[in-house]
C-alpha cells in the first residue's frame, strides 16, 4: 500500500479530468452492474510508464476525440486493492497495471496491457485509442 499523499496527485490527474475513482468492490460491481453504452476503465499504478504514457495518453485521447467513451473510471493497483481485485475479475485477461480496459453495454470490448503501454509514447496511445473510440462509441456503432 503507498501513502495516500503520494498517490494524490496521480489519482488527481485522472479525476480532475471527469474520471470516477472506484475505490471499493461494492462501487466496481455497482459500475459493472449497470454499465451501459461506452465505458473506458483505467487501471492506473504508480509506476513510470503510467505517469509518462498512460495517464497522459487516456487524457490526450479524451482531449482530441471526436466520438468519446459516455464512462470515464479508474481504480487504483496498490492502493485501492479491493475495488482493483474486483475489476480485474471482471476482466477475463492476465493482471495488467497500468492497463486500459474498453466496455460496451457490459462487455469488454478492447484490452490495452502494460507491454502495450511501455515504449510507446502519450500520442501513440492516444492515438491508438482514438480509433478504437471511433469504432465502438460512433452512433451508428
Amino acid at each position: 500500500m503507498y501513502p495516500p499523499h503520494l498517490v494524490a496527485p496521480m489519482k488527481a490527474q485522472l479525476t480532475d479530468a471527469g474520471f470516477t475513482e472506484l475505490l471499493t468492490a461494492a462501487d466496481v460491481d455497482n459500475f459493472m452492474e449497470n454499465q451501459k453504452g461506452t465505458a473506458v476503465i483505467v487501471i492506473n499504478s504508480v509506476c513510470g510508464c503510467a505517469a509518462g504514457t498512460c495517464r497522459p495518453g487516456v487524457l490526450a485521447s479524451l482531449a482530441n476525440a471526436e466520438n468519446k467513451p459516455d464512462q470515464l473510471v479508474t481504480v487504483f493497483a496498490g492502493v485501492d486493492t479491493e475495488a482493483t481485485q474486483r475489476m480485474r475479475e471482471h476482466i477475463p485477461m492476465p493482471p495488467s497495471s497500468p492497463s486500459i480496459a474498453l466496455y460496451k453495454n457490459g462487455e469488454l470490448a478492447h484490452f490495452v496491457e502494460r507491454h502495450h503501454i511501455e515504449g510507446r509514447s502519450a500520442e501513440m496511445i492516444a492515438q491508438h485509442l482514438g480509433m478504437v473510440y471511433d469504432e465502438l462509441c460512433a452512433a451508428e456503432a
